[in-house]
């Protein structure tokens, strides 16, 4: 008994001695000081150093898009570092292109601030913006999709294009210490500029599914960031217009319909909506008054787990047979798709086939 108490006793000392160290190099070793961040050559604070550049701009309420919260996994976050990022680290490699490395792109959620920097933004991120809201309401969907509508309570409009997304911000839960943020496409019309609504499926261990699964209630005062991304149709063509999504993907193509209504766009428009079970098919009431009160509008929804016996008439299979099927060629066509990457890489490789080039397939992998 005596030897177990001592070897506790040497164990606790050294977590100690550790923990001390710990704590020294981060106040001595690690401390950068005051450092001057300048952005496009007209833009200067100070800030202390030694966070991500990622937080220190949210931190000035400068937002960049990063749909994975800054955890170095969706290579959204970039921007020209013309001076003080150090080398390019071995976790921002991957998303880094040979053009990226040559223009001093890097991943600002890896780059520490250490010393003064230069940055290069382009202009219509540093036009983001950071709402306080409310949660007006709360639709489940599916047992595993809610509906968000969220008012803007802050005297601020939001003015988006269809297609873009918001960065939701979660605050400290149980099972969650610390606010976190995640990307979802707004559902919603863009003439609406006093409110939003988004699409948000439940994913396992998931912190910001979880908090708005389990923890948001109506009447719950939320924050978010946006608009970001470059996902829209293009309003400068004629091309007949192809919509692809599964599940949640639906969110952008909901805010497009909007938009083709809104602006009475009469270019021929085709959904195809890929869900497992007729249950999964979220909003389908909308999209078959969509078909009513647009002319050139079809929704062809598709269901991949339904059996020999089951009542439902519609196709079966996955949405690349949807394209399969209908499609007869590319000749003055531009498609719009969203959804897991998964679903992306087989839509794209089934359009292919039908003759669409990568300059008329857009998309908006969300994975």
């Amino acid at each position: 008994m005596t030897q177990i108490i001592i070897t506790i006793g040497i164990m606790s000392g050294i977590s100690g001695t550790l923990a001390l160290m710990l704590t020294l190099a981060n106040q001595y070793i690690a401390n950068y000081g005051e450092c001057t961040i300048t952005i496009n050559k007209d833009k200067e604070f100070v800030v202390e150093g030694g966070s991500t550049l990622l937080n220190t701009l949210n931190e000035q309420e400068l937002f960049l898009p990063s749909a994975c919260g800054g955890k170095g996994t969706c290579g959204l976050c970039k921007c020209g570092i013309n001076e003080g990022a150090g080398p390019v680290l071995p976790t921002e490699t991957s998303f880094l292109t040979e053009e990226d490395m040559e223009n001093n792109i890097r991943l600002s959620c890896q780059v520490k601030v250490k010393s003064d920097m230069q940055l290069s933004i382009p202009e219509d991120l540093l036009n983001a913006k950071k709402y306080e809201a409310v949660v007006d309401s709360i639709k489940e969907l599916t047992d595993t999709i809610r509906f968000l509508r969220i008012r803007i309570t802050d005297g601020q409009e939001i003015d988006f294009i269809p297609g873009q997304y918001v960065q939701l911000l979660a605050p400290p839960y149980p099972g969650n210490p610390e606010e976190v943020f995640r990307a979802y496409s707004l559902a919603s019309s863009a003439s609406d500029k006093e409110n939003i609504e988004l699409i948000i499926g439940y994913v396992e261990e998931g912190l910001v599914t979880t908090y708005v699964h389990q923890f948001l209630d109506e009447g719950d005062e939320v924050s978010f960031n946006g608009p970001f991304g470059d996902f829209y149709i293009q309003t400068d063509s004629d091309a007949e217009i192809i919509l692809i999504a599964v599940g949640t993907g639906l969110a952008p193509i909901r805010s497009i319909l909007y938009q083709i209504k809104e602006e009475g766009i009469d270019r021929k428009t085709t959904f195809f909506f890929g869900a497992k079970t007729e249950k999964d098919l979220v909003l389908a009431d909308e999209m078959r008054e969509f078909e009513k009160t647009l002319p050139n509008f079809s929704y062809k929804p598709i269901l991949s787990r339904v059996s020999d016996d089951d009542p439902w008439e519609g196709d079966r299979g996955r949405v690349t047979d949807s394209i399969e099927k209908y499609l007869e060629d590319a000749e003055n066509k531009e498609a719009y798709l969203c959804g897991s990457p998964v679903m992306i890489e087989s839509a794209i490789e089934k359009l292919k086939e039908k003759g669409f080039t990568d300059d008329v397939i857009f998309y908006d992998d969300f994975g």
